[in-house]
């Protein structure tokens, strides 16, 4: 399985930030099949830390078009949050979608970023890649 380019910088930036990674890839049992949430080059991962349980998306938003990294995004988003609502083992996690600063500095101010996490009740982690660190928790 393919993984995001800054899938290890998100682990390392979690792990500074005091979080235990628990499952790489995280995988869910839906139906009769397993499902790891890894379509396409994401990965998917899980964290523990002070009793919460998290589930991280990363996504690089490297295409020539951010709507389209974003629609791409949602769309993984959506899907894998109600999976995880789902698994009676996964339920409490929250899911959030890592991106890079700079994306979110540049892109996510566009008013077709704002409608996206509003609408979509978006749960970000922001990290800076090259320090390997988180920025900002957005819930």
């Amino acid at each position: 399985m393919a993984k995001d380019i800054y899938h290890e910088i998100v682990k390392t930036a979690l792990i500074k930030d005091g979080w235990t990674i628990t499952s790489d890839p995280l995988s869910l049992a839906v139906g009769e099949r397993n499902v790891y949430v890894d379509l396409g080059s994401e990965k998917f991962f899980a964290a523990e830390k002070d009793q919460r349980r998290i589930a991280v998306e990363v996504k690089s938003f490297i295409r020539p078009s951010p709507v389209q990294d974003l629609q791409n995004a949602l769309g993984q988003y959506v899907l894998y949050r109600g999976l995880l609502e789902e698994s009676p083992d996964e339920s409490d996690r929250t899911l959030y979608l890592a991106i890079r600063n700079e994306i979110y500095s540049d892109f996510f101010p566009e008013k077709i970023a704002q409608i996206a996490i509003r609408k979509n009740q978006l749960k970000l982690i922001v990290f800076d890649a090259k320090r390997e660190e988180i920025v900002q928790w957005i819930e």
